[in-house]
């Protein structure tokens, strides 16, 4: 049985429910990292014992389970676009939107299938958008490719800014303070490609980058789409 299975318990002099214990544990997680979360840090901010917490839980990966369900809700459109590439860019942009506001949601992305309502919503939308257009199987490797650069992707972004956070250092900083370590290395002639990128390559942001290679894997699917029954 889930959690969203479960009878909440009836409530006691101190007002709690599994509303108030995702917000607070979500708080949390968005001040320090999931590391910050704790039932018994949960339950003195709700000013009650970690006890009752366990009403509505039986353990902090339930706890988890209801927080990615929460914020899965940030990523479903109002108005799902009709055109099945701007419906799948549109949800892998608010993915990456949710986890840019809750950097802890890329430590939780890509584990088992979410099954909270709002987490089922958002795979129901995934595959709406490609239903019809090929066979199922098809359908599903397309929805777990773009699923799986979104996730890489986004799981990259967190890492740089939290590297950036923990040196005290922009990335730009970091490329000049290794600047010249790079510099020697590629004097030495063994790495051609790399000096070439390098040297030559354009400098982009990472929201640019992210829909660049979206953009490319959307390509990708659309080429299968259309491909013709074998």
């Amino acid at each position: 049985m889930t959690v969203w299975d479960r009878p909440e318990p009836p409530p006691r002099p101190v007002p709690l429910d599994r509303e108030r214990i995702v917000a607070a544990a979500v708080a949390l997680a968005d001040e320090g990292g999931l590391e910050a979360v704790t039932v018994r840090k949960v339950a003195a901010r709700l000013n009650a014992g970690p006890m009752r917490l366990y009403g509505y839980l039986s353990t902090k990966e339930e706890l988890f389970d209801l927080m990615l369900d929460e914020v899965q809700a940030e990523i479903l459109p109002r108005e799902p676009p009709r055109d099945w590439r701007e419906a799948l860019r549109v949800l892998a942009h608010r993915t990456r939107q949710a986890a840019l506001r809750h950097e802890w949601l890329a430590d939780l992305l890509g584990g088992r299938p979410a099954l909270g309502p709002n987490g089922l919503a958002v795979t129901e939308a995934t595959l709406a958008a490609l239903d019809g257009l090929a066979d199922v199987d098809t359908v599903m490797r397309a929805a777990e490719t773009v699923s799986a650069y979104s996730i890489g992707a986004i799981r990259r972004e967190i890492a740089h800014l939290r590297a950036e956070r923990a040196t005290g250092l922009s990335e730009r900083d970091w490329q000049r303070d290794r600047g010249p370590h790079v510099t020697s290395m590629l004097a030495t002639g063994r790495f051609p490609a790399l000096s070439r990128a390098v040297h030559d390559g354009t400098d982009v942001d990472a929201g640019t980058s992210f829909a660049t290679g979206l953009d490319w894997v959307l390509d990708a699917v659309a080429a299968r789409l259309t491909l013709p029954a074998e």
